[in-house]
């Protein structure tokens, strides 16, 4: 008896022995080999259904990420009811990311009866969470409940985490305020929740919350809150948190690091960022990535690419940092170092996938190798919209339109087209200004259901209107069900475009009416306008407007504001606004410098161009055109000529017909008919119409007779579609008695289609505008305006006035010239605001056209007669009529 109790005691000690070495040998495996031979021994032994050795072996093949032996293992022990085995398989799949087959063996589970205990829920509610699988997860949740395990911790940290990774925060909140206990791990599920779903402020609340609880927070605490700080630019509590992990040693732990490197570059804070990078001891592909992509997002380009290299050295880039490099080469358009780059892919092993196709395409675009865009474009195998956009755009960067539409029509073939291949396609038609094109588009649009998508009914407002459809360009906006401001700026430069001014300012003011605040794109098209009514008052309320919406910073705001103080007759306003200009650019210069010339400042506008080259602002050739418009104004011969070879000799700027045809105007209007003949025939450009326009215009008031014939012929023969020039030769010949001719270009411009533009002027008083035509006799006060003009040309007659009959234009009497020069548009808008305003206030009038030598002159008489000053605007410029005297000095 008694050698059989020692026995067995020896036994059981045996086994213990055993069981506990085994134990040991498995917990030590860091091989497969040695996993497999110690899987042999128990075999052996017959211990392969031991639940606990089963158990383990489950859970250290998964270690090994060799599921199919933790299968195979589970298995050879199936059918079991043994919990601890259920767990081992459970974890072991949700271990392996097999987070589908681990529901599904939770599934059988509860099928074959066998009761879950508190060490299944949490992966389990893992695998749902992985899966975001709310339905599984919630039924999980229940049994948690009916177990009666809600208040176990680790079971509640995994649901908090759950249902933050559902997005589900309410559902994540309310289950960590229930939980009975919690630990930095319950902390950091809701704190990365918040922070995960862009809920950044929520973060740093949790955050703030925790360190008052006395949580002290370990790598995965400072890893979510982190983003939080950089998405909040929040650079005090960033700089708090930086301190902290400096403090408690966490800051060699890479994605701790790798954290701090992202806040920095959302901060801008270049130094700080590459500071840590350098300081770190341990770098990986992420710490890489986000110092070359943080370098190329802050348009570092050049150095982004240098990093790159250095990388390259030490560190395998993965396809991230490839893509990002390949931005940056686009970006600089190195295409030596782009194909680099490529060639490193090819050679590197690099599955390129269509995100990275796509930013070669783009790349190879933008360093003008379409070749090289379209080969890349052939030979992927997939394309998504982004690919077919992209080298649609490719070929619309080159203008080569054909080659768009080619492409866009195989699209329609192989897959869907989406609303911006339609905005692409519109602004093809917009480019080509082809209404049938545009239309073909439009249909197609409908057909596809983009009619109310806001972008694409924007492009085709503005396609329609600058294809010369203006009504097909009101009618898609008074369809769109909402408009947004870029939508309110299109329509408002449609009508600017069409010459409906009027209408334009009825947007404005339904703009307005509807609450949407402009902007400064939305200023640029009112200021045109107000220019071309010469709406000083309207103006003067949208300046502002410039300084209640803080746009008088704009640069382009304040050149457009300069030009249309100008245009309404306030040079003194345009330079106030000049002058407190901070920043000038060249458009704001030449601005100024072009209302010096349309007010016959010449002088100021030769002061103005030598301040601006002192200032070290370059002229272009605008200015040019400029400076020598305002020399020809003012009779300053010398020196507009002077500027012209400043052109070639000091800014290597080719002149073009432009500039000659300033260069004529300036010799012509000062008298030198011959010299401006001579410079035309010298010239190494073929002459224009614009060019021989602008000596006819001089022979006519010249009266040289001889050279103003061959000037007529010469524009005749240019057969331009410009109606302008057919009317001044016409004009010119009526001038010199030439009625044959004027009646032979008169049928050539009815022949051609063309349609002069009829004279008007207009004049605003009390916030009305009134418009008067040459002729007109359909106006409120005409009877008393005809009989003002008769007292008028009476006082005139007695200061010495004769009527200058060369400017009618029409072969009639002489008595019926005299009448028909009285009816003028300009002198019947005088005549109604001197009936309409107070005695001795100023008059100012605008005409579309030119003002003719007669009217010029009574002008300066009724100034003189009225004592009244009258500024007119004609098509040149402004003409300050005082005391009979003119401020163009007759060089108008």
């Amino acid at each position: 008896m008694k050698t059989t109790t020692k026995f067995s005691t020896l036994h059981e000690a045996t086994n213990q022995f055993l069981y506990s070495s085994l134990s040991k040998s498995l917990s030590s495996a860091s091989t497969t080999k040695q996993l497999h031979r110690i899987h042999s021994i128990i075999i052996t032994l017959g211990l392969e259904k031991s639940s606990f050795f089963s158990g383990k072996l489950i859970s250290k093949y998964a270690q090994f990420k060799d599921p199919k032996s933790s299968f195979s293992v589970f298995h050879q022990v199936s059918p079991t009811a043994n919990v601890y085995q259920w767990n081992s398989i459970i974890r072991a799949l949700t271990h392996n990311g097999l987070f589908t087959k681990a529901l599904g063996f939770y599934g059988k589970m509860r099928k074959l009866d066998v009761l879950p205990d508190k060490c299944t829920f949490p992966s389990v509610i893992n695998s749902c969470a992985a899966l975001v699988d709310i339905e599984m997860g919630q039924v999980v949740h229940e049994n948690v409940l009916k177990m009666g395990l809600g208040s176990d911790l680790y079971i509640g940290n995994a649901l908090v985490d759950m249902y933050a990774r559902f997005g589900c925060m309410d559902e994540a909140l309310k289950m960590f305020d229930g939980m009975p206990e919690r630990d930095v791990v319950s902390w950091n599920s809701l704190i990365s929740g918040y922070s995960a779903n862009g809920y950044w402020v929520e973060a740093l609340e949790f955050y703030n919350m925790s360190r008052m609880e006395g949580i002290m927070p370990d790598s995965f605490t400072v890893s979510s809150v982190l983003p939080a700080c950089g998405g909040l630019v929040n650079v005090k509590e960033g700089e708090l948190l930086h301190c902290l992990v400096e403090k408690i040693g966490l800051h060699s732990d890479v994605v701790v690091s790798n954290g701090l490197l992202s806040m920095y570059f959302k901060f801008n804070r270049l130094v700080e960022a590459r500071r840590i990078f350098d300081e770190m001891v341990i770098r990986d592909t992420v710490s890489w990535n986000t110092l070359i992509c943080g370098y190329s997002q802050m348009e570092l380009f050049k150095e982004s690419i240098e990093l790159f290299m250095l990388m390259v050295n030490r560190f395998k880039p993965d396809l991230l940092t490839i893509t990002s490099v390949l931005r940056a080469c686009g970006h600089l358009r190195d295409l030596e170092f782009g194909k680099f780059v490529h060639e490193y892919m090819k050679k590197g092993g690099f599955q390129s996938d269509v995100t990275a196709d796509n930013i070669l395409i783009d790349m190879y675009a933008k360093c003008d190798d379409l070749l090289a865009s379209r080969e890349v474009f052939d030979r992927m195998m997939c394309k998504d919209s982004v690919s077919w956009n992209s080298m649609i755009n490719c070929y619309i960067q080159h203008l080569n339109y054909d080659e768009v539409l080619k492409l866009a029509m195989v699209m329609k073939v192989d897959m869907k087209v989406d609303s911006v291949t339609c905005v692409m396609l519109l602004s093809v038609s917009t480019q080509l200004a082809d209404k049938e094109l545009g239309k073909e588009i439009h249909c197609d649009i409908i057909k596809l259901g983009f009619d109310s998508d806001v972008i694409v009914n924007n492009s085709m407002v503005d396609m329609y209107a600058k294809c010369g459809l203006i009504k097909d360009s009101l009618k898609v906006f008074e369809n769109m069900k909402t408009h947004d401001r870029v939508t309110w700026n299109t329509i408002v430069a449609a009508c600017v475009q069409s010459g409906d001014f009027t209408l334009g300012l009825r947007m404005i003011n339904q703009m307005r009416t509807e609450g949407v605040m402009p902007d400064a794109a939305t200023v640029l098209g009112i200021l045109p306008m107000c220019s071309f009514f010469a709406s000083k008052r309207q103006g003067k309320e949208i300046h502002g407007c410039i300084f209640r919406f803080g746009f008088e910073t704009d640069v382009p705001t304040g050149n457009a504001v300069i030009e249309m103080y100008s245009k309404c007759g306030s040079l003194k306003n345009s330079i106030q606004v000049f002058d407190r200009m901070k920043v000038r650019d060249v458009v704001t210069w030449t601005a100024m410098i072009s209302a010096y010339g349309m007010y016959g400042e010449g002088g100021k506008a030769l002061r103005a161009f030598e301040d601006m080259k002192a200032t070290g602002v370059v002229p272009d050739h605008v200015t040019f055109v400029a400076i020598i418009y305002a020399c020809s104004h003012s009779g300053l011969v010398e020196e507009g000529l002077a500027c012209f070879d400043q052109m070639q000799k000091d800014y290597n700027l080719e002149p073009r017909n432009e500039h000659y045809a300033c260069v004529v105007d300036l010799l012509s209007r000062s008298g030198l008919i011959t010299k401006a003949e001579d410079f035309i025939n010298s010239m190494p450009l073929k002459p224009d119409a614009s060019i021989w326009g602008s000596l006819l215009s001089a022979c006519g008031s010249s009266g040289n007779i001889l050279v103003a014939e061959r000037v007529a012929e010469r524009i005749l023969e240019q057969k331009s579609n410009d109606t302008g020039y057919y009317v001044l030769a016409s004009n010119v010949y009526a001038i010199l008695g030439k009625w044959d001719q004027v009646r032979m270009v008169r049928k050539s411009i009815r022949a051609r289609g063309l349609k002069k533009d009829p004279g008007c002027s207009w004049i605003e008083i009390k916030r009305r505008l009134y418009v008067f035509g040459t002729g007109d006799k359909f106006f409120e006060q005409f009877e008393e305006v005809n009989k003002l003009l008769g007292i008028i040309s009476g006082l005139m007659a007695k200061e010495g006035y004769v009527a200058d009959l060369r400017y009618v234009l029409h072969d009639v009497e002489e008595d019926e010239k005299r009448d028909m020069l009285c009816v003028h548009s300009e002198r019947l808008a005088i005549a109604f605001g001197l009936l309409n305003t107070e005695l001795g206030t100023p008059l100012q009038i605008m005409k579309n056209l030119r003002v003719c030598g007669d009217c010029h002159t009574v002008t300066k008489y009724i100034s003189m007669i009225m004592q009244r000053e009258i500024l007119v605007r004609d098509a040149n410029r402004f003409h300050l009529f005082k005391d009979g005297t003119c401020s163009c000095g007759d060089h108008w």
